[in-house]
């Protein structure tokens, strides 16, 4: 069986997915059809609803930055943005701010960092030790050298809130959405040409877009093209402690560990050491990272967590780029019509408004408008050129 052709052909439905869509939907000078295709439906695995949620503009690199910048504009006005018949998404910010912790010899790579946020319009306070006591007695500065506060603009959010407001928006808009999954897709003469799908068939398209999350390098892989992003697994922990800590900030330790209220109760993240950390499919839950790094850390760090109690465990998946942790983004530079938004590893869901929108840009202009991204281009990873992000949490 085949379907019509589509202009426009949107791999994946999470919510890069959802809101490549809906920016593509809103956008002027573009009045072709689009169809969404998601294999999962109830996003049950999605790594967007399993997502911690992060709001941040604490990055490394400039592009980082002014992604997650336009990310938190776009967070305080989506309940406008995407209002359908008057009724828009509660995204429940939490503004709490990202507290990095820096040992004595990451200090200036955290100050020249700070310097850069600020520079683009970033808020947070640079923090030395006997300020960061003064500001968060409950925090041991055992070993820190300094420390950056997120002031204004930084907390989370509801990651699915954020993707079906985008979802149920697009809708609004004349997105089609499809549960399917792509088995195969056409490429000839240097232009793409085409997607089959597993139940709809073959769908000829003027323009398709990688946005399946994790599965990217599998997608990208099955139009001939080597993409470094795969599924990596990442466990987060939920705690109780009997001492409250009031209005405390997402906290990320020099030793990776980072941790955060929720509702009641904490939870916690390590990325597991490097030996350990293999691309897998899998979310089975797996405790030994809590035992073995989390909690000696959060016991250091965070005096009254000695004495906490793991009440529960989820698992999730980075669309990990091996490459060089950063996204994927734009037209692949010898396949035309074939068009990248991957690999972003643990920050997708922060930057997919800027993300969404430079994509539709680029579909519907043939440039980038708002903010140039070319340095996440493919080509760089056809150069060995890597473009690093010290920020990676």
């Amino acid at each position: 069986m085949s379907r019509a052709a589509r202009d426009v052909v949107i791999v994946g439905g999470g919510v890069m997915g959802c809101a490549i869509a809906y920016f593509l939907a809103a956008e002027e000078r573009f009045d072709g059809s689009i169809l969404v295709v998601e294999r999962d439906p109830c996003y049950e695995r999605c790594a967007t609803t399993r997502s911690w949620g992060g709001i941040r503009q604490q990055f490394s690199t400039r592009e980082n930055i002014l992604m997650s910048l336009f990310g938190i504009e776009f967070v305080r006005n989506a309940t406008a943005l995407l209002a359908v018949d008057g009724e828009g998404p509660d995204l429940a910010f939490r503004e709490q701010g990202y507290l990095f912790l820096a040992s004595p010899s990451g200090v200036e790579v955290l100050r020249a960092n700070h310097g850069l946020q600020r520079e683009l319009g970033a808020r947070g306070a640079f923090l030395e030790p006997d300020a960061l006591r003064s500001r968060f007695p409950w925090l041991s500065g055992e070993g820190i050298g300094a420390a950056v506060f997120g002031t204004a603009n930084e907390g989370w959010i509801d990651p699915s809130a954020l993707l079906h407001g985008f979802r149920r928006k697009a809708r609004s808009l004349g997105v089609e959405f499809l549960t399917d999954e792509a088995v195969a897709i056409a490429c000839a003469t240097g232009r793409l040409q085409g997607v089959t799908l597993a139940g709809a068939g073959e769908i000829a398209c003027g323009a398709l877009v990688n946005a399946a999350g994790p599965r990217a390098g599998a997608v990208a892989k099955l139009a001939g093209i080597a993409l470094p992003v795969a599924p990596r697994k990442r466990m987060s922990y939920v705690f109780d402690c009997r001492t409250r800590i009031e209005a405390m900030p997402l906290t990320i330790d020099p030793s990776g560990v980072a941790c955060r209220p929720e509702g009641g109760q904490y939870i916690a993240i390590v990325s597991p050491p490097a030996e350990q950390d293999r691309d897998c499919e899998d979310l089975e839950e797996d405790y030994a990272l809590f035992e073995e790094i989390i909690w000696p850390t959060l016991a250091r760090r965070i005096p009254v967590f000695e004495a906490i109690k793991l009440s529960g465990a989820w698992a999730g998946h980075y669309d990990y780029n091996s490459f060089d942790q950063n996204a994927v983004l734009g037209e692949h530079p010898e396949i035309g019509g074939f068009y990248f938004c991957n690999g972003f590893s643990g920050h997708g869901l922060q930057q997919s408004p800027a993300a969404g929108r430079a994509t539709a840009e680029l579909i519907a202009r043939d440039r980038y408008v708002s903010i140039d991204l070319t340095a996440f281009g493919y080509r760089r990873l056809l150069e060995g050129r890597p473009l690093r992000e010290a920020n990676v949490v």
